[in-house]
């Protein structure tokens, strides 16, 4: 699938998996639902750090962006494991989680 075709696709596939709507997205990424509309409907294709903040809105790599649900490049089976565990987890249960893996560190 061409660029042009997999990121509109992709960026669907992100707001319906998170319960993102088009103009929550265009909150999270501080851009305009205009913009946002435009690389959905294959109107134009984002630059390098535009494709950054929509994936910093979702929590997620440019290489998981790419890679599509599932994937987790350059990942150990672990790593990976404890990602799959994180997505599948709230907001109160990341922040408790985090907190407990940041008493860990010290």
């Amino acid at each position: 699938m061409r660029t042009e075709e997999y990121i509109p696709k992709r960026v669907k596939e992100l707001c319906s998996k998170h319960k993102v709507s088009k103009y929550r997205l265009a909150q999270l990424t501080d851009m305009s639902q205009t913009a946002l509309a435009n690389i959905m409907n294959k109107k134009s294709i984002p630059t390098v750090p535009t494709l950054e903040r929509i994936c910093d809105a979702f929590g997620i790599s440019i290489a998981q962006f790419f890679a599509g649900d599932g994937m987790r490049p350059d990942l150990t089976d672990e790593q990976g494991e404890l990602l799959e565990i994180w997505d599948d987890l709230n907001a109160d249960e990341r922040r408790i989680l985090m907190n407990f893996v940041r008493t860990l560190k010290k």
